[in-house]
């Protein structure tokens, strides 16, 4: 069993290297555990390598994404409901290709193969929801959504953001017509 500080402290560490890789993706890890006050020993004991930073803060983040799915149903016709998850989703994208360049091929490929599942099963369940209330046609795959978007990242780092355009385009093709 995992002590409760030490518990805090590794989630501690997570959102401070999230944040501070955001703003500077060659932040090092000494000022990542100075930030988060913790000691060195400790970042390294839970992070042995950068590149496992950040890898856990790549799946933090994935998991938040995915964990939102029930509450935006909820709150939001299914549609809707997915164009805000998508939106979330380009936007942790764009953050993990800001910190591309710090992780070799390897961590790219773990980092993908630990993401596809639960973000296809976010989408299956999104898809589903409008399936079931008529408003997104029957033959739409998670898989084919997730490579459509996958081009939104791209997009919405140009100087002119067409990402929300596009969202729109691939989200109209997805409903269902009278």
């Amino acid at each position: 069993m995992v002590r409760s500080d030490a518990r805090e402290n590794r989630a501690r560490i997570l959102a401070t290297a999230r944040e501070a890789l955001t703003e500077d993706g060659g932040v090092s890890m000494n000022q990542i555990a100075q930030r988060a006050g913790v000691g060195a020993g400790t970042l390294y004991r839970n992070f042995p390598t950068r590149e496992a930073l950040l890898l856990a803060v790549y799946q933090d983040e994935v998991e938040r994404i995915t964990a939102t799915v029930p509450d935006l149903l909820f709150q939001m016709p299914p549609l809707e409901a997915l164009r805000h998850w998508t939106t979330d989703l380009v936007e942790a994208m764009r953050r993990k290709h800001g910190l591309g360049d710090a992780l070799s091929a390897g961590a790219h490929q773990a980092m993908a193969e630990q993401s596809y599942g639960p973000v296809i099963a976010a989408l299956t369940q999104l898809l589903d929801a409008g399936k079931e209330d008529g408003t997104i046609r029957r033959d739409a795959d998670p898989g084919d959504f997730l490579q459509l978007t996958g081009a939104l990242w791209r997009a919405a780092s140009t100087p002119e953001d067409r990402a929300p355009h596009m969202l729109a385009l691939i989200l109209d093709g997805l409903r269902t017509h009278p």
